[in-house]
């Protein structure tokens, strides 16, 4: 039986769950297989419409774009809002089709590194596969760092707005950084069971935020807009590279606001019917992200009075611009602190998909002799309790950075992005060498929809965006560089790839076989 045939009865024991019962199994009912592994699968809490709402809520564009204006500013100012948003969208658009054609035909929760399992080449399976894994739980709890940090951020700028000479230090946001985590870790290991009716008000939320914002903006500047001149062709380049690495620097805003588009698939395990809305929930996610965003931001342009001003205002881009439309401390406060919950809430979401991304690649020993730690539950709390811990202190050993480096917030967003993509470029490559061969033509896929002819165009053109994007979000923001200015990115990047390959060479390659169970899990997902 060849690779492509075998996959979907890839098993580590004859015990594969009938599909009638395989929907009953809950957190403290166990398979084991002959291994004597206890092969745990989550409850379906999640309906189409709670993980469609922690889909937006953890993408939540508009305001993870608002809040990150500082990334993009000095790299090209309003041209790089307007028209960068546009390139990520088309960009986030080619990847979020090409995972949505895989996650149709293989619905399941380990995402990228199961994809990537699957559509491989016999000998190099488990490996991309590993890879994929620690790309992509890396990715994750970089993105909660992140989340917590432009929280920390928005408090600070709140405070600045209210009191002009107060001077925040960097121990200071470090440890506001850490109390968002902390409040974090506890919603997800204590209210488990509130976090569905949570994510569904983070959706509703974001949406009625983002109206009440832009009416607010808009009608406190009536008479006073900016010319559309300055909104869609002013240059500001303060970066000291050329304006081409300029304007792709500052596509890094745009990109995060795009990025975590995956989410819906981590969760198939607690969703119905994930085969078709996991890929519904990942596009509709990207169409509402990309569409809010650019509104939302050409919105902020017409309102703001002086660009020098918000870009060097000791209370962030965002808080200055939402002063120069309203011109009262109140008013921007109320406004930012839309944005402050929105931001929490997808702090909470992230650490909930990041720590099942974990769990999930633990139960397969993808994360050495800790997997068999990791990827168990608590009998009480029923939530995978060493996985949301062991997020949370990478998420405070990652805001580390804050104490000696002056440009953080880039630092930690590029991790974010960078390892993110990676993970997501995996499986497209794969899709795009050899999506005819194990999709069209695998007689045990079930395709509800292909790209067919436009498979190669369409990876193709997302692996370019990915590869570009990735490359260059790895050098610093400006020009000369010092200590407290380089993009620590880079040093982040390179210890995950050293600790995967020492996990690979150590424990991996011996007792990582890629993901267990995948009939079982893949006729649990097709069930329902």
């Amino acid at each position: 039986m060849d690779h492509e045939k075998a996959i979907v009865a890839n098993s580590k024991g004859d015990h594969v769950a009938r599909v009638s019962e395989v929907d009953k199994v809950d957190l403290h009912k166990l398979d084991v297989d002959e291994e004597g592994h206890e092969i745990v699968h989550l409850k379906r809490r999640f309906s189409l419409m709670s993980c469609l709402g922690i889909a937006f809520a953890i993408l939540n564009s508009w305001t993870a774009m608002a809040s990150s204006l500082q990334v993009v500013l000095p790299s090209g100012g309003s041209i790089s809002m307007v028209y960068g948003i546009m390139v990520s969208s088309v960009g986030a658009f080619l990847m979020v089709i090409s995972l949505s054609e895989i996650c149709a035909a293989y619905p399941l929760t380990g995402g990228q590194y199961d994809w990537a399992y699957v559509l491989a080449p016999e000998g190099l399976a488990a490996p991309l596969s590993f890879f994929a894994g620690w790309m992509s739980s890396a990715g994750w709890i970089a993105l909660i760092a992140c989340n917590s940090s432009i929280c920390a951020n928005l408090v600070i700028g709140m405070v600045s707005l209210a009191h002009p000479d107060f001077s925040a230090a960097n121990w200071q946001t470090f440890l506001l950084y850490i109390a968002w985590t902390a409040v974090a870790f506890c919603l997800n290991m204590f209210a488990v069971k509130i976090l569905p009716a949570l994510e569904k008000a983070a959706f509703y939320w974001s949406i009625a935020g983002f109206f009440v914002v832009i009416v607010a903006c808009l009608a406190c500047s009536h008479g006073n807009y900016m010319p559309a001149k300055s909104v869609f062709a002013q240059w500001t380049n303060e970066t000291g590279w050329p304006d081409g690495m300029a304007f792709i620097l500052g596509l890094l805003q745009s990109v995060f606001g795009l990025t975590a588009f995956d989410a819906a698939t981590h969760m198939i395990e607690e969703i119905p019917a994930p085969g078709k809305n996991a890929p519904k929930v990942m596009i509709t996610a990207v169409l509402l992200g990309s569409s809010t965003s650019w509104i939302f931001t050409v919105v902020l342009l017409f309102c703001l009075k002086d660009l020098d001003t918000v870009i060097s205002a000791a209370t962030g881009p965002l808080l200055q611009i939402y002063y120069q439309a309203t011109n009262n401390v109140a008013g921007a406060t109320c406004l930012v602190f839309i944005n402050l919950v929105a931001m929490f809430a997808a702090c909470q979401g992230v650490m909930t998909v990041a720590s099942r991304i974990v769990f999930v690649f633990a139960r397969d020993r993808g994360l050495g002799p800790l997997s068999k730690w990791l990827g168990v539950v608590h009998p009480v709390l029923l939530v995978p309790s060493w996985a949301i811990i062991f997020s949370t202190v990478w998420v405070v050993i990652f805001g580390l950075i804050y104490l000696g480096s002056s440009v953080a917030l880039n630092a930690i967003i590029s991790g974010s992005v960078v390892m993110l993509q990676i993970s997501y470029g995996i499986p497209i490559a794969l899709s795009f060498f050899r999506g005819h061969k194990v999709l069209d033509n695998n007689p045990d896929v079930q395709l509800t929809w292909s790209l067919g002819k436009l498979r190669p165009f369409v990876t193709g053109s997302a692996l370019i965006f990915i590869i570009v994007t990735s490359v260059c979000f790895l050098f610093p923001p400006a020009l000369p560089v010092s200590g407290s200015s380089m993009n620590y990115v880079s040093v982040v990047v390179a210890i995950v790839f050293i600790m995967c390959a020492a996990t690979w060479f150590t424990d991996g390659r011996k007792n990582y076989h890629g993901p267990s169970e995948l009939r079982e899990r893949l006729a649990l997902a097709r069930s329902v």
